[in-house]
């Protein structure tokens, strides 16, 4: 690339030679769109600038800055290497946040450059902006699009056109290899948007989740994580997506090199292109393993696949779909400023790295929650832009010792990111991915003014989720809030029930009842008045001996079912010191055993959910059982 013509009004690094050869010091080149006259539109970050150079790579004219169009804004949007920032000039283009992805409409004549990143200002920092440029005119259209990213840090790393108004979006994460959370391809329509503005996308491929029945690669790239039967591009740059003239796609990476280590730890990546095809397949989740449409068996993501990553991760979440669950599970708290998250407790000092934060060292206290007095931090005490400085760290790292691999990578989301994963999701049978949410200790909320069951519906039905047919279970302990939520919303409802022990809300109003007494035949009745489903502790459904093995079902599941209600147990987890004696594999309590087969013990006595930290176990063995159940052709 070179500007001897002189197009360029600033100095460059060649600006006293007579070719004036551009260099990445001049200009950080990332997307490009050919014009049917054989030209090339190029987009950059270093301005954000769009670039015109004619086919041997000569500048054609001028580098057009990008012009501020969001509603209500003047001026440009530059980034901190622009060199028209003025002295003292905040850039609101951060750097290296320009124009990653590009597209052009089909006839060629208005491009659509997208940022990378959100606008520094912009207060909604999921927010990516889509412009518009008139290469006929030679100016920034006024009219924009806003594109919504999964998180705050997620990336666009590419568009592409493939009909009128309608483009594919690359979205990528920061992360690679097994820690890689977000590698997709959606689709959106300039045409549509939400109730909140932003484009509809669709997702078309998960990058982390590629059927490879062919197992392309698998000799060439012996022990090559991500290489197999189920194939995966988790590269951290995922950069490229281009639809070839047969409908397949076209993936490539920058390999950062030699930064990069996503197949090999320790061997710098290679740069990769792959091609898709397209075509839908059925990999036989728990749905799909059934004999027929009656006879479900719903696999729940219990805090996503947590026996494998982190707790309430987006990671967990991620992979526990990948695993083929029908529903993923957040247990929701809610910060200072009343934003709800997915933690498993308002405490947090076991779950995320707030001890190696000094700066909330004076958080540390000791609050009385359900009549209990724990010492800690809480959820309560932290604004969610505090919250988010910290990282997530595994629960209980002497039975995961391989999850603290992936210590220190991981936000707290919130319950909005994790509807918006879910909803751009699907399940491995093409379903709508199920969330099922669970709400922690209601009453102490309420009493401290952050009650979350009314932010739960209102975030489910702006989010399209508002009937019992919807694939979403709102969960709780206590038993008012259900009956408020029923009030609420149409979605189905979960009693939860205990071991042992009392609702929180019930005990605090003096009612003696205990779950022993809700999960009566006639407790299971008033159940049923106001929810759809029982989550059981699997010691309610079979008791184990005192020497620790399984004892006879009791008749809560068969009197559940009587009532009306499904029953959903909880939790299946595969190591020994979880599982009865007769499924353990040894004496070592982190050791793995036979979680399969406790799960056909409960399956076979009618439970018809199961939760797992370990989904891929979990579906394998409702299969199994089905296979076995409805013997022939699917």
């Amino acid at each position: 690339m070179r500007d001897p013509d002189g197009h360029i009004e600033f100095p460059i690094v060649n600006q006293g030679t007579e070719e004036r050869l551009l260099t990445g010091n001049d200009f950080d080149i990332e997307s490009l769109v050919r014009a049917e006259d054989g030209t090339f539109w190029i987009g950059e970050e270093f301005g954000p600038f769009l670039l015109h150079v004619d086919a041997t790579g000569k500048l054609l004219a001028a580098p057009v800055p990008l012009p501020d169009r969001r509603p209500g804004a003047d001026g440009e949007l530059r980034s901190p290497q622009s060199p028209y920032l003025a002295d003292g000039e905040e850039p609101l283009v951060r750097a290296s946040k320009g124009f990653e992805g590009m597209a052009a409409s089909e006839d060629g004549r208005y491009l659509y450059p997208i940022l990378e990143g959100a606008v520094a200002d912009d207060d909604e920092q999921r927010r990516r902006w889509i412009f518009q440029y008139d290469t006929a005119t030679g100016e920034y259209t006024e009219r924009t699009w806003r594109y919504e990213a999964d998180t705050d840090a997620n990336l666009v790393g590419d568009a592409f056109t493939v009909k009128k108004d309608r483009l594919l979006v690359l979205e990528r994460d920061d992360f690679e290899g097994p820690a890689a959370v977000t590698k997709r391809v959606y689709e959106i329509d300039l045409r549509r948007t939400d109730d909140a503005g932003y484009v509809e996308k669709e997702l078309v491929v998960d990058l982390l989740d590629i059927a490879n029945p062919g197992l392309v690669g698998t000799e060439t790239s012996d022990g090559a994580y991500g290489v197999g039967e189920d194939f995966a591009f988790p590269m951290q740059s995922v950069e490229v997506v281009l639809q070839l003239a047969d409908g397949r796609l076209l993936i490539g990476n920058d390999n950062n090199y030699p930064g990069n280590d996503s197949r090999y730890p320790g061997t710098p990546d290679d740069t990769e292109m792959i091609v898709l095809d397209l075509k839908k397949s059925d990999r036989g989740g728990a749905r799909g393993a059934q004999g027929g449409p009656n006879d479900p068996v719903e696999v729940i993501g219990h805090r996503g696949a947590s026996g494998y990553r982190p707790e309430h991760t987006l990671a967990a979440y991620e992979l526990a779909m990948n695993q083929c669950v029908d529903y993923i599970e957040p247990d929701l708290v809610s910060t200072k400023d009343g934003v709800l998250v997915a933690r498993h407790e308002n405490e947090i000092g076991g779950t995320t790295d707030v001890a190696d934060h000094p700066e909330f060292a004076d958080r540390r206290t000791t609050r009385t929650i359900d009549g209990t007095a724990i010492t800690g931090w809480f959820t309560e005490d932290f604004t969610l832009a505090e919250l988010r400085t910290l990282r997530a760290k595994e629960r209980i790292p002497a039975t995961r010792p391989g999850n603290t691999e992936f210590d220190g990578l991981y936000q707290v989301p919130t319950f909005e990111e994790v509807v918006d994963l879910a909803r751009h999701s699907r399940t491995c049978d093409g379903e709508p991915m199920g969330v099922a949410p669970e709400i922690k200790h209601p009453s102490y909320f309420d009493s401290i003014g952050l009650s979350m069951e009314e932010g739960v519906a209102e975030i489910l039905d702006a989010n399209g989720y508002g009937d019992k047919q919807d694939p979403v279970v709102i969960q709780s302990f206590e038993t008012q809030n259900l009956k408020d939520l029923d009030g609420l919303t149409d979605v189905a409802l979960a009693q939860l029930v205990n071991c042992s022990g009392a609702p929180y809300d019930l005990v605090a109003a003096g009612d003696p009842r205990t779950y022993a007494d809700l999960t009566t035949a006639e407790g299971l009745k008033e159940i049923a008045g106001y929810a759809d489903v029982l989550g059981a502790c699997k010691d309610v459904m079979i008791p184990r001996d005192a020497d620790g093995t399984l004892a006879g079902p009791t008749s809560v599941i068969a009197d559940a079912h009587r009532a009306g209600l499904e029953v959903h147990g909880w939790t299946f987890r595969a190591e020994n010191t979880f599982l009865p004696a007769e499924f353990r594999s040894s004496a070592d309590p982190a050791a793995h055993g036979d979680m399969a087969g406790e799960i056909e013990v409960f399956l076979e006595a009618g439970m018809d959910g199961i939760f797992s930290d370990h989904p891929d176990v979990a579906v394998a063995a409702a299969a199994e059982l089905a296979a076995e159940q409805h013997p022939g052709p699917r």
